[in-house]
């Protein structure tokens, strides 16, 4: 059942992330309104862009025609009037994370990073879940190493990629896992689109990164 006070804010967040000039952004405006698809992300930032096209977005991603069909329960999204079908939808990624020990890594997120253990598979397990409010890791138990030691932090290459709504809550998330005592690979820092990200390394040297805008 859709949480409507939720989407509300997901759509203060989007409207408030395009005043910003937030720029990852704009790949979600084009993706989900189709009268920006044509338009570049600077164009995007600097199209007028209002609260109702936010809530559209919101609908659209959840496959409805708009805000008020999403309110009354509409169950199909059209671009066309007398249109009967619909394309399909992505409603969610999930990140793949390759760890060489299922309870150590779950240990590792629930303990350092705030992380619930969704389920774990297997006796012994491979396979598991962990998941903190929308943001869902999956971990894949993986015997050999699956990158050439040292390549993925000198090359930031990076696992997952994880957002929240402002500046003050990538701050006050940094500093809790800083309390909580886990590794960075990168502090806190203001990037030249305007984020504000920081990266936290994982025992097997998964780099996850956390992004929200400036202030």
């Amino acid at each position: 059942m859709l949480n409507l006070e939720n989407l509300k804010k997901q759509a203060k967040q989007y409207l408030r992330w395009h005043r910003e000039r937030y720029y990852p952004v704009a790949a979600e405006i084009r993706a989900g309104l189709p009268r920006f698809r044509h338009l570049s992300d600077a164009q995007i930032l600097e199209a007028s862009f209002k609260l109702a096209d936010a809530q559209e977005l919101v609908a659209r991603q959840r496959g409805f025609a708009g805000w008020q069909a999403l309110k009354s329960g509409a169950d199909a999204m059209t671009d066309e009037p007398g249109q009967t079908t619909s394309r399909p939808i992505l409603t969610s990624i999930e990140a793949q994370l390759f760890v060489a020990n299922i309870k150590s890594s779950c240990d590792f997120y629930t303990s350092k990073l705030g992380f619930a253990v969704e389920f774990v598979y297997g006796d012994p397990p491979f396979y598991g879940q962990v998941r903190r409010d929308n943001a869902r890791l999956n971990l894949r138990l993986v015997g050999e190493p699956v990158f050439v030691e040292g390549i993925r932090e000198r090359e930031h290459l990076l696992s997952a990629s994880i957002t929240v709504a402002s500046a003050s809550e990538i701050k006050e998330l940094f500093l809790s896992y800083q309390t909580a005592g886990a590794s960075f690979s990168q502090a806190l820092k203001k990037e030249p689109w305007g984020a504000r990200t920081f990266i936290v390394i994982d025992p097997d040297g998964n780099l996850i990164l956390f992004a929200g805008p400036a202030e």
